[in-house]
Protein backbone atom coordinates (compact mmCIF):
# COMPACT_ATOMS: atom_id res chain seq x y z
CA UNK A 1 0.00 0.00 0.00
CA UNK A 2 2.82 2.44 0.96
CA UNK A 3 4.70 1.59 -2.26
CA UNK A 4 1.62 2.21 -4.41
CA UNK A 5 0.94 5.53 -2.66
CA UNK A 6 4.56 6.61 -3.13
CA UNK A 7 4.46 5.75 -6.84
CA UNK A 8 1.21 7.64 -7.33
CA UNK A 9 2.61 10.69 -5.55
CA UNK A 10 5.73 10.56 -7.72
CA UNK A 11 3.63 10.47 -10.91
CA UNK A 12 1.55 13.39 -9.67
CA UNK A 13 4.65 15.43 -8.90
CA UNK A 14 6.14 14.77 -12.34
CA UNK A 15 2.85 15.64 -14.02
CA UNK A 16 2.72 18.94 -12.13
CA UNK A 17 6.23 19.82 -13.37
CA UNK A 18 5.52 19.10 -17.01
CA UNK A 19 1.92 20.26 -17.30
CA UNK A 20 1.39 23.10 -19.83
CA UNK A 21 -0.39 24.95 -17.03
CA UNK A 22 3.02 25.46 -15.40
CA UNK A 23 3.52 28.40 -17.77
CA UNK A 24 1.14 31.30 -18.24
CA UNK A 25 -0.37 31.90 -21.73
CA UNK A 26 1.90 34.94 -22.11
CA UNK A 27 5.00 32.86 -21.48
CA UNK A 28 3.94 30.23 -23.98
CA UNK A 29 2.93 32.47 -26.85
CA UNK A 30 4.78 35.80 -26.48
CA UNK A 31 7.20 36.59 -29.30
CA UNK A 32 9.19 39.35 -27.66
CA UNK A 33 12.88 40.10 -27.48
CA UNK A 34 13.13 38.16 -24.22
CA UNK A 35 11.85 34.98 -25.84
CA UNK A 36 13.88 35.54 -28.98
CA UNK A 37 17.09 35.47 -27.00
CA UNK A 38 15.96 32.59 -24.79
CA UNK A 39 15.85 34.30 -21.41
CA UNK A 40 12.81 32.59 -19.92
CA UNK A 41 12.25 30.16 -17.04
CA UNK A 42 12.82 26.49 -17.68
CA UNK A 43 10.75 23.70 -16.05
CA UNK A 44 12.62 21.57 -13.52
CA UNK A 45 14.30 18.49 -15.03
CA UNK A 46 12.27 15.30 -14.89
CA UNK A 47 13.46 12.70 -12.47
CA UNK A 48 14.14 9.13 -13.41
CA UNK A 49 15.18 10.35 -16.85
CA UNK A 50 17.36 7.86 -18.67
CA UNK A 51 20.96 8.66 -19.61
CA UNK A 52 20.15 8.06 -23.27
CA UNK A 53 17.40 10.69 -23.32
CA UNK A 54 19.60 13.22 -21.52
CA UNK A 55 22.43 12.73 -23.99
CA UNK A 56 20.04 13.08 -26.93
CA UNK A 57 18.68 16.39 -25.63
CA UNK A 58 22.18 17.67 -24.93
CA UNK A 59 23.20 16.92 -28.52
CA UNK A 60 20.27 18.87 -29.98
CA UNK A 61 20.48 21.83 -27.60
CA UNK A 62 21.15 25.19 -29.27
CA UNK A 63 24.76 26.41 -29.00
CA UNK A 64 25.54 29.17 -26.46
CA UNK A 65 24.71 32.64 -27.72
CA UNK A 66 27.53 35.10 -28.40
CA UNK A 67 27.48 38.89 -28.38
CA UNK A 68 27.28 38.86 -32.17
CA UNK A 69 23.89 37.14 -32.14
CA UNK A 70 22.27 40.26 -30.68
CA UNK A 71 23.07 42.34 -33.77
CA UNK A 72 21.99 40.45 -36.92
CA UNK A 73 21.36 43.67 -38.86
CA UNK A 74 24.67 45.44 -38.27
CA UNK A 75 26.77 42.25 -38.11
CA UNK A 76 24.93 39.89 -40.50
CA UNK A 77 27.95 37.65 -41.16
CA UNK A 78 28.60 37.02 -37.48
CA UNK A 79 31.96 36.61 -35.78
CA UNK A 80 35.26 35.98 -37.58
CA UNK A 81 36.43 34.08 -39.49
CA UNK A 82 32.96 33.88 -41.11
CA UNK A 83 32.54 37.63 -40.79
CA UNK A 84 35.05 40.50 -40.75
CA UNK A 85 36.70 41.75 -37.59
CA UNK A 86 35.81 45.38 -38.31
CA UNK A 87 32.26 46.56 -37.56
CA UNK A 88 30.16 49.46 -38.82
CA UNK A 89 29.97 51.27 -35.49
CA UNK A 90 27.21 53.64 -36.58
CA UNK A 91 24.98 50.73 -37.63
CA UNK A 92 25.88 48.87 -34.44
CA UNK A 93 24.86 51.82 -32.27
CA UNK A 94 21.57 52.22 -34.15
CA UNK A 95 20.66 48.58 -33.66
CA UNK A 96 21.76 48.74 -30.01
CA UNK A 97 19.40 51.63 -29.30
CA UNK A 98 16.54 49.76 -30.97
CA UNK A 99 17.22 46.66 -28.89
CA UNK A 100 17.42 48.65 -25.68
CA UNK A 101 14.10 50.33 -26.40
CA UNK A 102 12.45 46.93 -26.89
CA UNK A 103 14.10 45.40 -23.84
CA UNK A 104 13.43 48.30 -21.47
CA UNK A 105 11.72 46.95 -18.31
CA UNK A 106 8.99 49.59 -18.55
CA UNK A 107 7.90 48.02 -21.84
CA UNK A 108 7.08 44.70 -20.17
CA UNK A 109 4.51 43.51 -17.65
CA UNK A 110 5.57 43.17 -13.98
CA UNK A 111 6.12 39.42 -14.19
CA UNK A 112 8.68 39.95 -16.98
CA UNK A 113 10.61 42.90 -15.55
CA UNK A 114 13.39 40.78 -14.05
CA UNK A 115 13.96 39.08 -17.39
CA UNK A 116 13.88 42.46 -19.10
CA UNK A 117 16.56 43.78 -16.72
CA UNK A 118 18.70 40.72 -17.45
CA UNK A 119 18.26 41.14 -21.19
CA UNK A 120 19.07 44.85 -21.01
CA UNK A 121 22.29 44.07 -19.11
CA UNK A 122 23.32 41.48 -21.69
CA UNK A 123 22.68 43.89 -24.56
CA UNK A 124 24.75 46.57 -22.81
CA UNK A 125 27.62 44.16 -22.27
CA UNK A 126 27.52 42.96 -25.87
CA UNK A 127 27.50 46.50 -27.25
CA UNK A 128 30.27 47.73 -24.95
CA UNK A 129 32.45 44.79 -25.97
CA UNK A 130 31.87 44.90 -29.71
CA UNK A 131 32.22 48.67 -30.15
CA UNK A 132 35.81 48.56 -28.85
CA UNK A 133 38.40 46.91 -31.14
CA UNK A 134 40.48 45.88 -28.12
CA UNK A 135 37.60 44.40 -26.12
CA UNK A 136 36.26 42.78 -29.29
CA UNK A 137 39.60 41.09 -30.01
CA UNK A 138 39.94 39.93 -26.41
CA UNK A 139 36.38 38.58 -26.47
CA UNK A 140 36.90 36.68 -29.72
CA UNK A 141 40.06 35.09 -28.33
CA UNK A 142 38.25 34.16 -25.11
CA UNK A 143 35.63 32.32 -27.18
CA UNK A 144 38.49 30.16 -28.45
CA UNK A 145 39.88 29.54 -24.97
CA UNK A 146 42.63 32.18 -25.10
CA UNK A 147 42.49 34.66 -22.21
CA UNK A 148 44.42 37.90 -22.63
CA UNK A 149 42.15 40.51 -21.03
CA UNK A 150 43.16 39.68 -17.45
CA UNK A 151 46.33 37.72 -18.10
CA UNK A 152 49.23 39.66 -16.62
CA UNK A 153 51.71 37.31 -18.32
CA UNK A 154 50.36 38.17 -21.78
CA UNK A 155 53.02 40.64 -22.85
CA UNK A 156 54.80 41.27 -26.12
CA UNK A 157 58.39 40.05 -26.01
CA UNK A 158 59.49 42.62 -28.57
CA UNK A 159 62.40 44.85 -27.45
CA UNK A 160 61.66 47.48 -30.10
CA UNK A 161 58.02 47.70 -29.09
CA UNK A 162 58.85 47.96 -25.39
CA UNK A 163 61.44 50.65 -26.11
CA UNK A 164 58.88 52.61 -28.15
CA UNK A 165 56.36 52.35 -25.31
CA UNK A 166 58.89 53.58 -22.72
CA UNK A 167 60.01 56.47 -24.92
CA UNK A 168 56.41 57.53 -25.50
CA UNK A 169 55.75 57.46 -21.75
CA UNK A 170 58.75 59.71 -21.14
CA UNK A 171 57.60 62.15 -23.82
CA UNK A 172 54.16 62.35 -22.23
CA UNK A 173 55.67 63.03 -18.80
CA UNK A 174 57.96 65.72 -20.22
CA UNK A 175 55.15 67.53 -22.07
CA UNK A 176 54.61 71.10 -20.88
CA UNK A 177 51.27 71.83 -22.54
CA UNK A 178 48.39 70.28 -24.49
CA UNK A 179 50.04 71.47 -27.70
CA UNK A 180 52.98 69.16 -27.00
CA UNK A 181 50.59 66.19 -27.10
CA UNK A 182 49.09 66.82 -30.53
CA UNK A 183 51.83 65.05 -32.47
CA UNK A 184 51.92 62.15 -30.01
CA UNK A 185 48.15 61.67 -30.30
CA UNK A 186 48.39 61.50 -34.10
CA UNK A 187 51.26 59.01 -33.91
CA UNK A 188 49.37 56.81 -31.48
CA UNK A 189 46.18 56.85 -33.55
CA UNK A 190 48.26 55.59 -36.48
CA UNK A 191 49.58 52.77 -34.29
CA UNK A 192 46.04 51.82 -33.27
CA UNK A 193 44.87 51.73 -36.88
CA UNK A 194 47.83 49.55 -37.81
CA UNK A 195 47.00 47.09 -35.02
CA UNK A 196 43.35 46.94 -36.05
CA UNK A 197 44.36 46.11 -39.63
CA UNK A 198 46.68 43.39 -38.32
CA UNK A 199 43.81 41.97 -36.23
CA UNK A 200 41.55 41.96 -39.28
CA UNK A 201 44.12 39.90 -41.15
CA UNK A 202 44.76 37.56 -38.23
CA UNK A 203 41.10 36.77 -37.57
CA UNK A 204 40.33 36.44 -41.29
CA UNK A 205 43.05 33.77 -41.50
CA UNK A 206 41.98 32.30 -38.14
CA UNK A 207 45.55 32.82 -36.97
CA UNK A 208 44.99 32.91 -33.22
CA UNK A 209 48.64 33.29 -32.24
CA UNK A 210 48.97 36.36 -34.42
CA UNK A 211 45.66 37.70 -33.10
CA UNK A 212 46.78 37.20 -29.50
CA UNK A 213 50.09 39.00 -30.04
CA UNK A 214 48.38 41.89 -31.80
CA UNK A 215 45.69 42.16 -29.12
CA UNK A 216 48.42 42.57 -26.50
CA UNK A 217 50.15 45.16 -28.72
CA UNK A 218 46.88 47.07 -29.13
CA UNK A 219 46.45 47.07 -25.36
CA UNK A 220 49.71 49.06 -25.07
CA UNK A 221 48.52 51.62 -27.62
CA UNK A 222 45.12 51.98 -25.95
CA UNK A 223 46.82 52.55 -22.59
CA UNK A 224 48.94 55.27 -24.18
CA UNK A 225 45.78 56.82 -25.64
CA UNK A 226 44.22 56.91 -22.18
CA UNK A 227 47.38 58.46 -20.72
CA UNK A 228 47.37 61.16 -23.38
CA UNK A 229 43.70 61.87 -22.70
CA UNK A 230 44.23 62.09 -18.91
CA UNK A 231 47.49 64.09 -19.15
CA UNK A 232 48.29 66.58 -16.43
CA UNK A 233 51.50 68.60 -16.29
CA UNK A 234 54.05 66.89 -14.08
CA UNK A 235 51.84 63.87 -13.46
CA UNK A 236 53.67 60.51 -13.74
CA UNK A 237 52.45 58.19 -16.49
CA UNK A 238 51.61 54.65 -15.46
CA UNK A 239 51.02 52.25 -18.35
CA UNK A 240 49.16 49.09 -17.39
CA UNK A 241 50.10 45.99 -19.36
Amino acid sequence: MRRATSAAFSRLRIASFTSPAHFSPRQRTATCILCTHRIYPQPPPRRNQSTTTSTSKEDTKAPPQTHYAFFPQSIPSGAPPQGPFSIDLAALKKEFLQLQARAHPDSHPPENKNRAHAMSARINEAYKTLQSPLLRAQYLLSLRGIEVAHDETAKVEDPELLMEVLETRERIEEAQSEEDLVGMKEENEARIEESIKALEEAFAKDNLEMAKAEAVRLRYWMNIKESLHAWEKGKPVVLEH
